[in-house]
């Protein structure tokens, strides 16, 4: 009995050792679970986004000049001071200016004489005692004595030239004391100018457009400072700086702003309209592969990865190709979508 029970023993053993044990189901991998953004219809695009220095417009630095030669009397402002319109920079002592003034002087007092004689003649023409003709006379030496001393008063005015032969030069618009070459008792020449006064503040900014932008930038494309301020670009040279490789151009920021510093540093995003049928998504859902740009686009449970054609650049990224508005697009999570597509 003992012998038969082991034999039944061995055989289970032995039946036992030719089964095998199934293999566990393979687990699916789970979905990868990547916040999405909706493609919708794009009406603009950033061309670029550039360094900008904020520069004075044309106009806005104004040459004080001295008309005639002379020496310095008196300074009034210093460089960097700031001015208003109207205000006395410095007084000049001139001979030329003394002989204007009494030429001046002789003018007026020719005009007064001249002047009294023509109304005494035309007395007397009235009264029978001389003829008209000299009366007629009387009066056109009269109006040529005031034609002349009104000239020498614009000349004097214009020349900020005082009746006792001094120079007065004062700002002709308010601002800031860009340069003063100029000092007390120094001898100046006619026709320079010593000071320079700049305007305070400015809405211009100067940028350079690359090369490769030459064919999309053109005058009159809206730009947007970093600093929220909105404008428009004002001219764009029309040839390639060598030194450079890039276009000078000229923006305005739009008025009502508070006025910039010149030589201020800015960042400025230059827009134009989007291409027809363009969609727009946050630049954070375009990968890049081997030079080519792709998204990945909710699938159901998943996403499938698909390539795109994109323009301009920016937070906002324009797509002209590969995808249509209404399609949601992964915008995190993309290493790890690009490796799931991969195998």
């Amino acid at each position: 009995m003992f012998r038969h029970a082991a034999s039944v023993l061995i055989a289970a053993t032995l039946s036992g050792c030719g089964q095998t044990t199934p293999d566990p189901a393979p687990q699916r991998p789970k979905p990868i679970a990547a916040r999405t953004a909706v493609a919708a219809a794009a009406t603009e695009m950033t061309l670029a986004q550039l360094p900008a220095t904020v520069v004075q417009p044309p106009g806005s630095r104004v040459a004080v000049a001295t008309p005639f030669a002379g020496l310095v009397r008196s300074v009034h402002v210093q460089p960097g001071q700031v001015v208003q319109r109207g205000q006395l920079l410095a007084v000049l002592v001139s001979r030329d200016a003394m002989a204007l003034a009494a030429e001046l002087a002789q003018a007026q007092s020719r005009r007064s004489l001249a002047s009294a004689e023509a109304a005494r003649m035309a007395e007397l023409s009235r009264a029978g005692v001389v003829a008209g003709s000299r009366a007629d006379v009387a009066m056109a030496a009269g109006n040529q004595a005031a034609i002349s001393a009104r000239a020498a008063q614009t000349m004097i005015s214009q020349a900020g030239v005082a009746r006792d032969g001094t120079i007065r030069l004062t700002a002709p618009i308010a601002g800031r004391v860009v340069s003063m070459d100029m000092d007390v008792g120094a001898a100046v020449d006619s026709m320079t100018a010593p000071i320079i006064i700049e305007r305070e503040g400015s809405r211009w900014l100067a940028v350079q457009i690359p090369e490769r932008l030459a064919s999309a930038v053109r005058a009159g494309l809206p730009v947007t400072a970093d600093d929220g301020q909105s404008g428009r670009l004002e001219t764009v040279a029309a040839s390639l700086d060598p030194a450079t490789r890039a276009f000078a151009a000229r923006a305005r920021l739009a008025d009502g702003g508070a006025p910039l510093t010149s030589g201020r540093l800015l960042r400025l995003t230059i827009r134009a309209p989007a291409p027809d049928g363009a969609v727009r998504v946050p630049a954070a859902a375009v990968a890049s592969e081997n030079g080519k740009d792709l998204v990945f686009v909710k699938s159901g449970n998943g996403f499938a990865a698909r390539p795109v054609t994109r323009v301009g650049s920016g937070d906002l990224a324009v797509i002209t190709a590969g995808l249509k508005a209404g399609e949601a697009v992964a915008i995190t999570n993309l290493p790890e979508l690009r490796a799931a597509a991969e195998r």
